[in-house]
């Protein structure tokens, strides 16, 4: 592997992780179509690493906020004046809840899920399903909810909308965003709670990753340059998904989506 082919392979991940076009979708299509072979372990590690980077400093005044009032929460106890937190503080809570459905999915149903990227029409079919997914927010579109309120039952739903997304087709941020505002949430509170429960997957798929096999032997120069870019893409492909959450123009991706997934649904049977 070369540095050019790790910047591709950068831009790729930077891009597919965030915007609703499924990411595995698209590693069956590169396989497929071009021929492109997976990348190593600690490649493939690289990438999500930068994606992961992306998320951080995207959200990083959410993030910061929320560790400071778990932090106080914590040690309230023995502060002399009460902490006052801020409204990001219950999203600790569901967070965390909406990461127990992804973990016992992903940890009870990866390897099944992972044989499906053999069936290339099968992913073609889940990308049509994502794109379906992403038409029906044309509904919340038209209303414009204003709910920024999560509870315990969209986080559990949330939630295992994400662990169902391993399933080679179906986008993480396009399911979870689409659930949740059909859910009611208003759209850019839809989109943020989605990418900050990312994090717990992101991270527990990244370790997964390091804990299995050998990891390659792979410059890291190259390394390098796969983090830089798959985490400087992907800071461009939030910025514009989630100025197109806040329009409502999520749907806008869906033809896409069709396209591609029915690209790969003749190409497997021819």
């Amino acid at each position: 592997m070369d540095r050019i082919d790790a910047v591709i392979l950068g831009v790729v991940q930077g891009l597919t992780e965030f915007l609703p076009i499924s990411s595995s979708g698209h590693l069956v299509l590169f396989q497929h179509l071009l021929g492109f072979m997976e990348p190593e372990l600690l490649f493939d590690a690289a990438l999500h690493f930068g994606t992961l980077l992306a998320v951080c400093i995207f959200f990083h005044r959410d993030l910061r906020a929320m560790v400071v009032d778990a932090w106080g929460l914590i040690r309230q106890p023995f502060a002399r004046k009460p902490h006052a937190p801020s409204p990001r503080l219950p999203l600790v809570w569901w967070i965390f809840v909406g990461s127990l459905p992804t973990a016992l999915i992903g940890l009870m149903f990866r390897g099944t899920f992972e044989k499906a990227f053999g069936s290339v029409p099968f992913v073609g079919v889940m990308l049509l399903v994502t794109g379906t997914l992403l038409l029906l927010t044309r509904i919340t579109a038209r209303s414009g909810s204003s709910k920024q309120t999560i509870g315990l039952l969209i986080a559990l739903a949330i939630g295992t909308i994400q662990g169902i997304a391993i399933i080679p087709g179906i986008s993480r941020s396009g399911a979870t965003i689409a659930c949740g505002l059909l859910l009611g949430l208003e759209r850019e509170f839809a989109g943020r709670f989605s990418f900050l429960l990312s994090i717990p997957a992101i991270t527990g798929a990244l370790l997964l990753q390091l804990m299995e096999g050998d990891a390659g032997r792979i410059p890291p120069g190259t390394l390098i340059i796969g983090v830089v870019a798959s985490g400087v893409v992907g800071i461009l492909a939030l910025r514009l998904l989630m100025g197109m959450v806040r329009r409502g123009r999520l749907s806008f991706f869906a033809p896409y989506c069709w396209a591609v997934g029915l690209v790969l649904i003749f190409s497997g049977l021819w």
